[in-house]
């Protein structure tokens, strides 16, 4: 995979996540869970930083960068505190994959970052409730 795919893949992938944290967020109560609407709102505006970022990287490449999709799937079942944290653990590992994918193919400043925000998807999960995992973003390396 080259630099170029990679960094398109982690720009899908950061489309995919904004859609879904406008979601969690709609499912989230500021007045009855304060703390999980605070951290939907962090990470929305956390993906939404790297999507301009990954857009920037790639334009800089002089391509185009790959738009969001129409629409995308949405998860069911979001009704309680704890499913909204489920889901939004699923969407981090999913970034984390995507990531790891991205440090694995970039170099210099690029995996820099690549490493930065790999670490941000790990410390995400664990902030939402999750458990620590070895090698977030490569479970097989486990």
């Amino acid at each position: 995979m080259t630099t170029l795919t990679s960094l398109q893949a982690a720009l899908a992938g950061e489309h995919a996540a904004l859609f879904l944290y406008g979601v969690y967020g709609a499912h989230t109560s500021a007045s009855a869970d304060p703390a999980l609407f605070e951290l939907v709102s962090l990470l929305y505006r956390t993906h939404r930083g790297r999507r301009d970022q990954l857009r920037t990287m790639i334009s800089d490449r002089a391509a185009v960068p790959v738009a969001a999709q129409p629409t995308y799937q949405g998860p069911t079942a979001l009704g309680s505190a704890a499913a909204v944290s489920r889901h939004c653990i699923a969407t981090e590992d999913r970034c984390a994959e995507i990531y790891a994918a991205l440090v694995a193919n970039t170099a210099g400043s690029e995996r820099a970052w690549a490493i930065a925000t790999l670490s941000e998807a790990a410390t995400a999960r664990i902030l939402l409730g999750g458990r620590p995992q070895m090698f977030p973003g490569a479970p097989e390396l486990a």
